[in-house]
């Protein structure tokens, strides 16, 4: 960024408090639990909960009602509670419909829902858009299920409201934009959304504090609805997002997984890339799929933003994904104060990008009269590519994709010879380049 900044020891741990908070709460697309997780949020930024009514048309949907949940069980024949919502919110279909009253087994299990692949684990099931009812629990209690008639019951309610989420927009010295975005309307699965939440409350927290180029825009939001609703009521916000990045899943130990914007070549999807080789972390560039999180609505034909989504493993590629198995235990706090870092080392690049013009463009400049020359080394080399591509047409990004270098050390180059008045700067970037401190460390991943 235009001031540089540290991730301070610890920070890791800090995020995962936040997420052990924020575990137990159950959370839907609409509803109590998910204003409960913004007013939590506020306590650490000056996020506004923004409430849409139920009936609100948003292109091609409606807010749904506005569901939430105060008990549910299954109790035996004997009066014991064979499934019971108090000890897991994943234990209920969320967004299931009242229930009250005595099944048979057999009539029970339409309404079960298991992992026989993995007998221990309780599955996350919804019924957002189909007014339906169900329990899920995992196949080893499932199995012990004798004949009779159960009790069950479900105290829940699905009538006209609000869809809820968390904005907050940190102004900038342009009006240019940078969207981050999470989605916050899951349950008890740690990786799978609240990795997500957490992260971006910090980086928030961090961005808030320095001075910065662009405005940053974070968003809480319900996956699907939210993106959607909020594109549709926010058109003129959304035209000035010049880079945007999904974040969901950066708490567990897999490499880190930057997919690509519908652009493909977009600033940001450049940036990420370069930031990435450069990070000695184990990662992987996949390209834009019309599938996955809310960079599918970012990216929808109609708005085409340049959003991109940065993870570790993608959704549906570990099998903890949507199981109670996702939980405090899956995360790391050293995992995810890595992807703190990655994430915070893009928006550092995004800040300092720049496109320059060499004040000696026939030939090169007499470096040693100025003091810039050294036996030939890196520094040097990188103050070669520097003069020789800053023709006005090459950003920093470009010199660092030709030359193979760092993009901190096409940043110092640019800089000391900018100094030296040999570049002029022709994208309005931060003058003078702030490389003060060293990048921000995370903990190291071997490749």
């Amino acid at each position: 960024m235009c001031s540089d900044f540290r991730v301070t020891e610890g920070t890791g741990s800090e995020m995962h408090a936040l997420i052990s908070e924020l575990y137990p709460i159950c959370r839907s697309i609409t509803g109590n639990g998910f204003r409960r997780t913004m007013e939590i949020i506020r306590k650490h930024i000056p996020i506004e909960i923004c409430e849409v009514p139920t009936g609100t048309r948003v292109f091609d949907w409606v807010v749904p009602k506005e569901w939430n949940i105060r008990d549910a069980y299954v109790k035996n024949s004997k009066g014991e509670k064979v499934i019971d919502f108090q000890k897991s919110n994943l234990h209920v279909v969320n967004y299931s419909t009242p229930v009250n009253g005595g099944f048979s087994l057999s009539e029970l299990k339409n309404h079960l829902f298991t992992i026989p692949e993995h007998p221990g684990w309780v599955p996350y099931r919804t019924s957002y858009y189909k007014e339906d009812w169900g329990f899920c629990l995992s196949h080893d209690e499932y199995s012990k299920l004798e004949d009779g008639v159960y009790e069950v019951f479900i105290d829940s309610t699905l009538e006209d409201g609000h869809l809820t989420y968390g904005e907050l927009c940190l102004p900038g010295e342009r009006s240019d934009e940078v969207l981050l975005s999470c989605h916050a309307c899951h349950p008890s699965l740690c990786n799978d959304n609240l990795s997500g939440v957490s992260l971006l409350t910090f980086a928030a927290g961090a961005i808030a504090s320095l001075p910065r180029k662009y405005t940053y825009r974070f968003l809480f939001i319900p996956g699907t609805i939210g993106a959607i609703t909020w594109l549709c009521l926010n058109g003129e916000k959304a035209s000035k997002v010049r880079h945007g990045i999904v974040v969901t899943g950066v708490g567990d130990a897999g490499p880190l997984t930057y997919k690509k914007s519908r652009r493909g070549a977009a600033e940001i999807d450049r940036t990420a890339v370069q930031v990435l080789k450069d990070s000695c972390r184990d990662y992987k560039i996949v390209d834009f799929s019309p599938y996955g999180y809310d960079e599918r609505q970012y990216c929808s034909p109609g708005f085409n933003l340049p959003v991109g989504r940065l993870s570790r493993t993608p959704y549906g590629e570990y099998p903890e994904y949507h199981t109670s198995a996702d939980n405090l235990e899956f995360i790391r706090a050293q995992d995810l104060e890595g992807s703190f870092s990655v994430l915070m080392e893009i928006l550092f690049a995004l800040e300092n990008n720049g496109t320059y013009l060499s004040t000696n463009l026939k030939c090169e400049p007499n470096l040693g009269k100025r003091g810039l020359y050294s036996s030939f080394g890196p520094e040097q080399l990188a103050m070669l590519w520097v003069m020789n591509l800053s023709d006005g047409q090459n950003d920093l990004l470009d010199i660092v994709e030709r030359s193979g270098m760092g993009f901190r050390d096409v940043l110092r180059a640019a800089n000391l010879l900018a100094e030296n008045g040999l570049l002029e700067n022709r994208a309005s970037a931060c003058s003078p380049i702030n490389q003060s401190s060293p990048q921000a460390q995370g903990p190291t991943e071997g490749k």
